[in-house]
């Protein structure tokens, strides 16, 4: 057990350590619950719960959400329109965000899915550089998809 001012006072019986606590009108908190024995501590519990939330609050600050974000390409795609969703799936992935490239088949074209894939592999080796491939090509439906995420930084 540790007094209001963090200086440890040693092993208290219960109703010594409550005692304590109210003639300093705090409250006597137990920290560390799984201790043995378990760590108590004289302090103002609002103001613990107080310090609490703001360190989780700090610490929620903290976290990166990772979406998916979804570039939509075509079996025949000429260069320029290539070049144009290979920059847009580049700043997405620089941003931390994964990407889920798609390639949408209309009618005939699904005969031929080796279209679509050679249009994934190209995107897949440009973008190795910064990008791993979660999952690899695979027809689903009309659409072949590919998910890529960003490499971690070092």
């Amino acid at each position: 057990m540790t007094s209001a001012t963090n200086e440890p006072l040693g092993i208290v019986q219960l109703r010594d350590a409550l005692q304590m606590a109210a003639e300093q009108h705090l409250d006597l908190v137990e920290v560390a619950p799984t201790a043995k024995p378990p760590v108590c501590r004289i302090m103002d519990f609002g103001k613990f719960k107080y310090e609490q939330q703001k360190r989780e609050k700090e610490a929620k600050k903290k976290q990166k959400v990772v979406t998916v974000k979804e570039v939509k390409l075509r079996p025949n795609i000429e260069d320029h329109d290539f070049d144009v969703k290979f920059k847009n799936a580049q700043r997405f992935l620089e941003d931390g965000d994964k990407v889920k490239v798609t390639i949408m088949f209309r009618g005939r074209e699904l005969s031929h899915p080796e279209l679509g894939k050679k249009v994934l592999d190209k995107m897949a080796s440009q973008i190795k550089d910064i990008a791993n491939i979660e999952r690899a090509a695979r027809l689903e439906g009309k659409n072949m998809i590919m998910i890529l995420a960003p490499k971690p930084q070092n």
